[in-house]
């Protein structure tokens, strides 16, 4: 059987799985235990680690072979150690800056998981902790030279809060919330937070009349060489599955321009699958995150209007003038890529199959579709093909869908427009809490857990967050414990 054909054939069963929950929850009974296979258990096939606690997104791939455990071990490094200011007797880390907001991959990525909005107000509500894992994009209206987002001419394509000696930062990000009160059907209050940012202490003087403004959360980053391994075919039966059916989701992919392959690709990471490869992506952070520059992104981010910027010193060495070669650049890509998505928890627990039945019921794997077998990566050399062939279970169709406009950021992304954000996937869901101490969810973690994010979901997902809001307490428990299994 083809995978496609395996898959349809999969979402097949779990619909026939929800009408069998739908005629049983109302007397309290559960679905049926599904067979192993169909639990997922091996969120990421061979590559799958069981692994909990505080280390549990940082373990390479089961199935790595030792020479590549050692490659891992050494992009690693490069990873989570700091980059310091040039020039510098360390020669292998300096260049940090002009302008960043972190100073190491792992600044954002704590312990290779999910970042949070900033915690310290002052007494006007307004943050005073400095941004480092929430960053914001800018952009005015018009595209870029490949069809991307037009960056600010003052403050370029990202808010920069920090800069090295001798340079101004860019400023500052303000961040306060309002509440959204609310009742679900059975009269229990629920309270949202809706955050409203705002920029203080500007270095350059003020930006474009017409800037539009979108944070962005760093989120979890294991398996995502297993979603770059996805058959771009997948991806857009995906698509073709949706635009074909009656319902109101339709979600579509995000083509994009990758820099290392030097074509337009399609979009799979990245909040609005803005980004086509883990190679683009990391070198797009390196240079955007903290200045690093790299063969395809050779450029410091300092716009006309930034001249100390222009005129610091760099850490530029070597044939290519880049602060960071070719072979350190690919170690960091294939450490990220070869890190290994842990395995379900709980997986056959009573409670978590009731909400497995209401998740399908609700129609949430229609976009949180639940699994796949991998082919190989754009770059194979940039990975390892331990991930090639493996039955993954991310949850997440790798499609744009409008999510109305309570989370829209107003901000075209190359196709996505301001109401359009990927699907996120899911695996590891439950286990950030014990990696990083918070539960915060979607773009940029306005979201205090599972429920208060679906509770944020609109446009297609109107009509499924509709069915959440009637489901009693125990239902809606149910779902967002299947969700932490994940």
């Amino acid at each position: 059987m083809q995978p496609v054909q395996a898959i349809r054939r999969q979402r097949i069963l779990c619909v026939v799985a929800a009408s069998i929950g739908i005629g049983a929850l109302g007397m309290g009974a559960l679905v049926a235990a599904p067979q192993p296979d169909a639990l997922g258990e091996k969120t990421g096939g061979d590559t799958t680690v069981y692994a909990t606690g505080r280390n549990a997104f940082s373990f390479p791939a089961a199935n790595l072979p030792d020479d590549e455990r050692t490659r891992f071990v050494i992009g690693n490094s490069f990873f989570k150690r700091n980059w310091v200011e040039a020039p510098a007797s360390t020669k292998a880390r300096d260049g940090l800056g002009p302008h960043f907001i972190a100073r190491s991959c792992g600044g954002c990525h704590v312990q290779d998981g999910r970042g949070e909005p900033p915690a310290i107000f002052n007494r006007l509500g307004d943050t005073q902790d400095p941004t480092v894992a929430l960053l914001i994009r800018l952009s005015i209206p018009g595209k870029d030279a490949h069809g991307g987002p037009k960056p600010d001419p003052v403050y370029g394509d990202q808010f920069n809060n920090a800069a090295i000696q001798g340079v101004k930062p860019e400023g500052r990000v303000t961040l306060r919330y309002e509440t959204i009160k609310g009742k679900f059907a059975d009269g229990t209050p629920y309270a949202l937070q809706k955050p409203v940012y705002g920029f203080a202490d500007l270095g350059y003087g003020p930006m474009h009349p017409d800037v539009m403004v979108s944070p962005r959360i760093a989120p979890q980053i294991i398996g995502v060489g297993l979603l770059e391994a996805i058959a771009e075919a997948d991806i857009l039966a995906n698509a073709a599955d949706q635009a074909a059916s009656s319902g109101p989701i339709k979600g579509v992919p995000n083509k994009v321009w990758d820099a290392p392959s030097g074509r337009m690709m399609t979009g799979r990471f990245g909040w609005k699958a803005n980004v086509a490869t883990i190679a683009h992506q990391t070198g797009g952070a390196f240079q955007g995150d903290m200045g690093i520059t790299s063969r395809h992104f050779p450029n410091e981010v300092c716009t006309p209007a930034q001249k100390d910027c222009l005129t610091a010193p760099s850490g530029k060495s070597g044939a290519d003038g880049v602060e960071i070669d070719d072979k350190t650049l690919a170690d960091v890509v294939f450490y990220q890529a070869t890190l290994a998505p842990p395995a379900r928890r709980n997986a056959n627990d009573a409670q978590v199959l009731r909400g497995q039945a209401l998740f399908a019921q609700a129609q949430c794997a229609t976009c949180h579709r639940p699994s796949y077998v991998t082919q190989s990566g754009p770059f194979p050399e940039l990975t390892s093909k331990a991930l090639n062939g493996q039955r993954i279970w991310p949850y997440t169709d790798l499609l744009l869908h409008d999510m109305g406009e309570r989370l829209a950021d107003g901000r075209p992304d190359f196709g996505a427009n301001g109401r359009q954000w990927k699907t996120p996937p899911l695996w590891g869901t439950g286990l950030i809490k014990d990696v990083n101490g918070h539960t915060r969810l979607l773009h940029d973690g306005r979201a205090r857990g599972v429920l208060e994010a679906i509770l944020w979901h609109g446009g297609e997902a109107e009509a499924a967050k509709d069915q959440v809001l009637k489901m009693k307490k125990a239902d809606r428990d149910a779902l967002v414990k299947f969700v932490e299994s994940l």
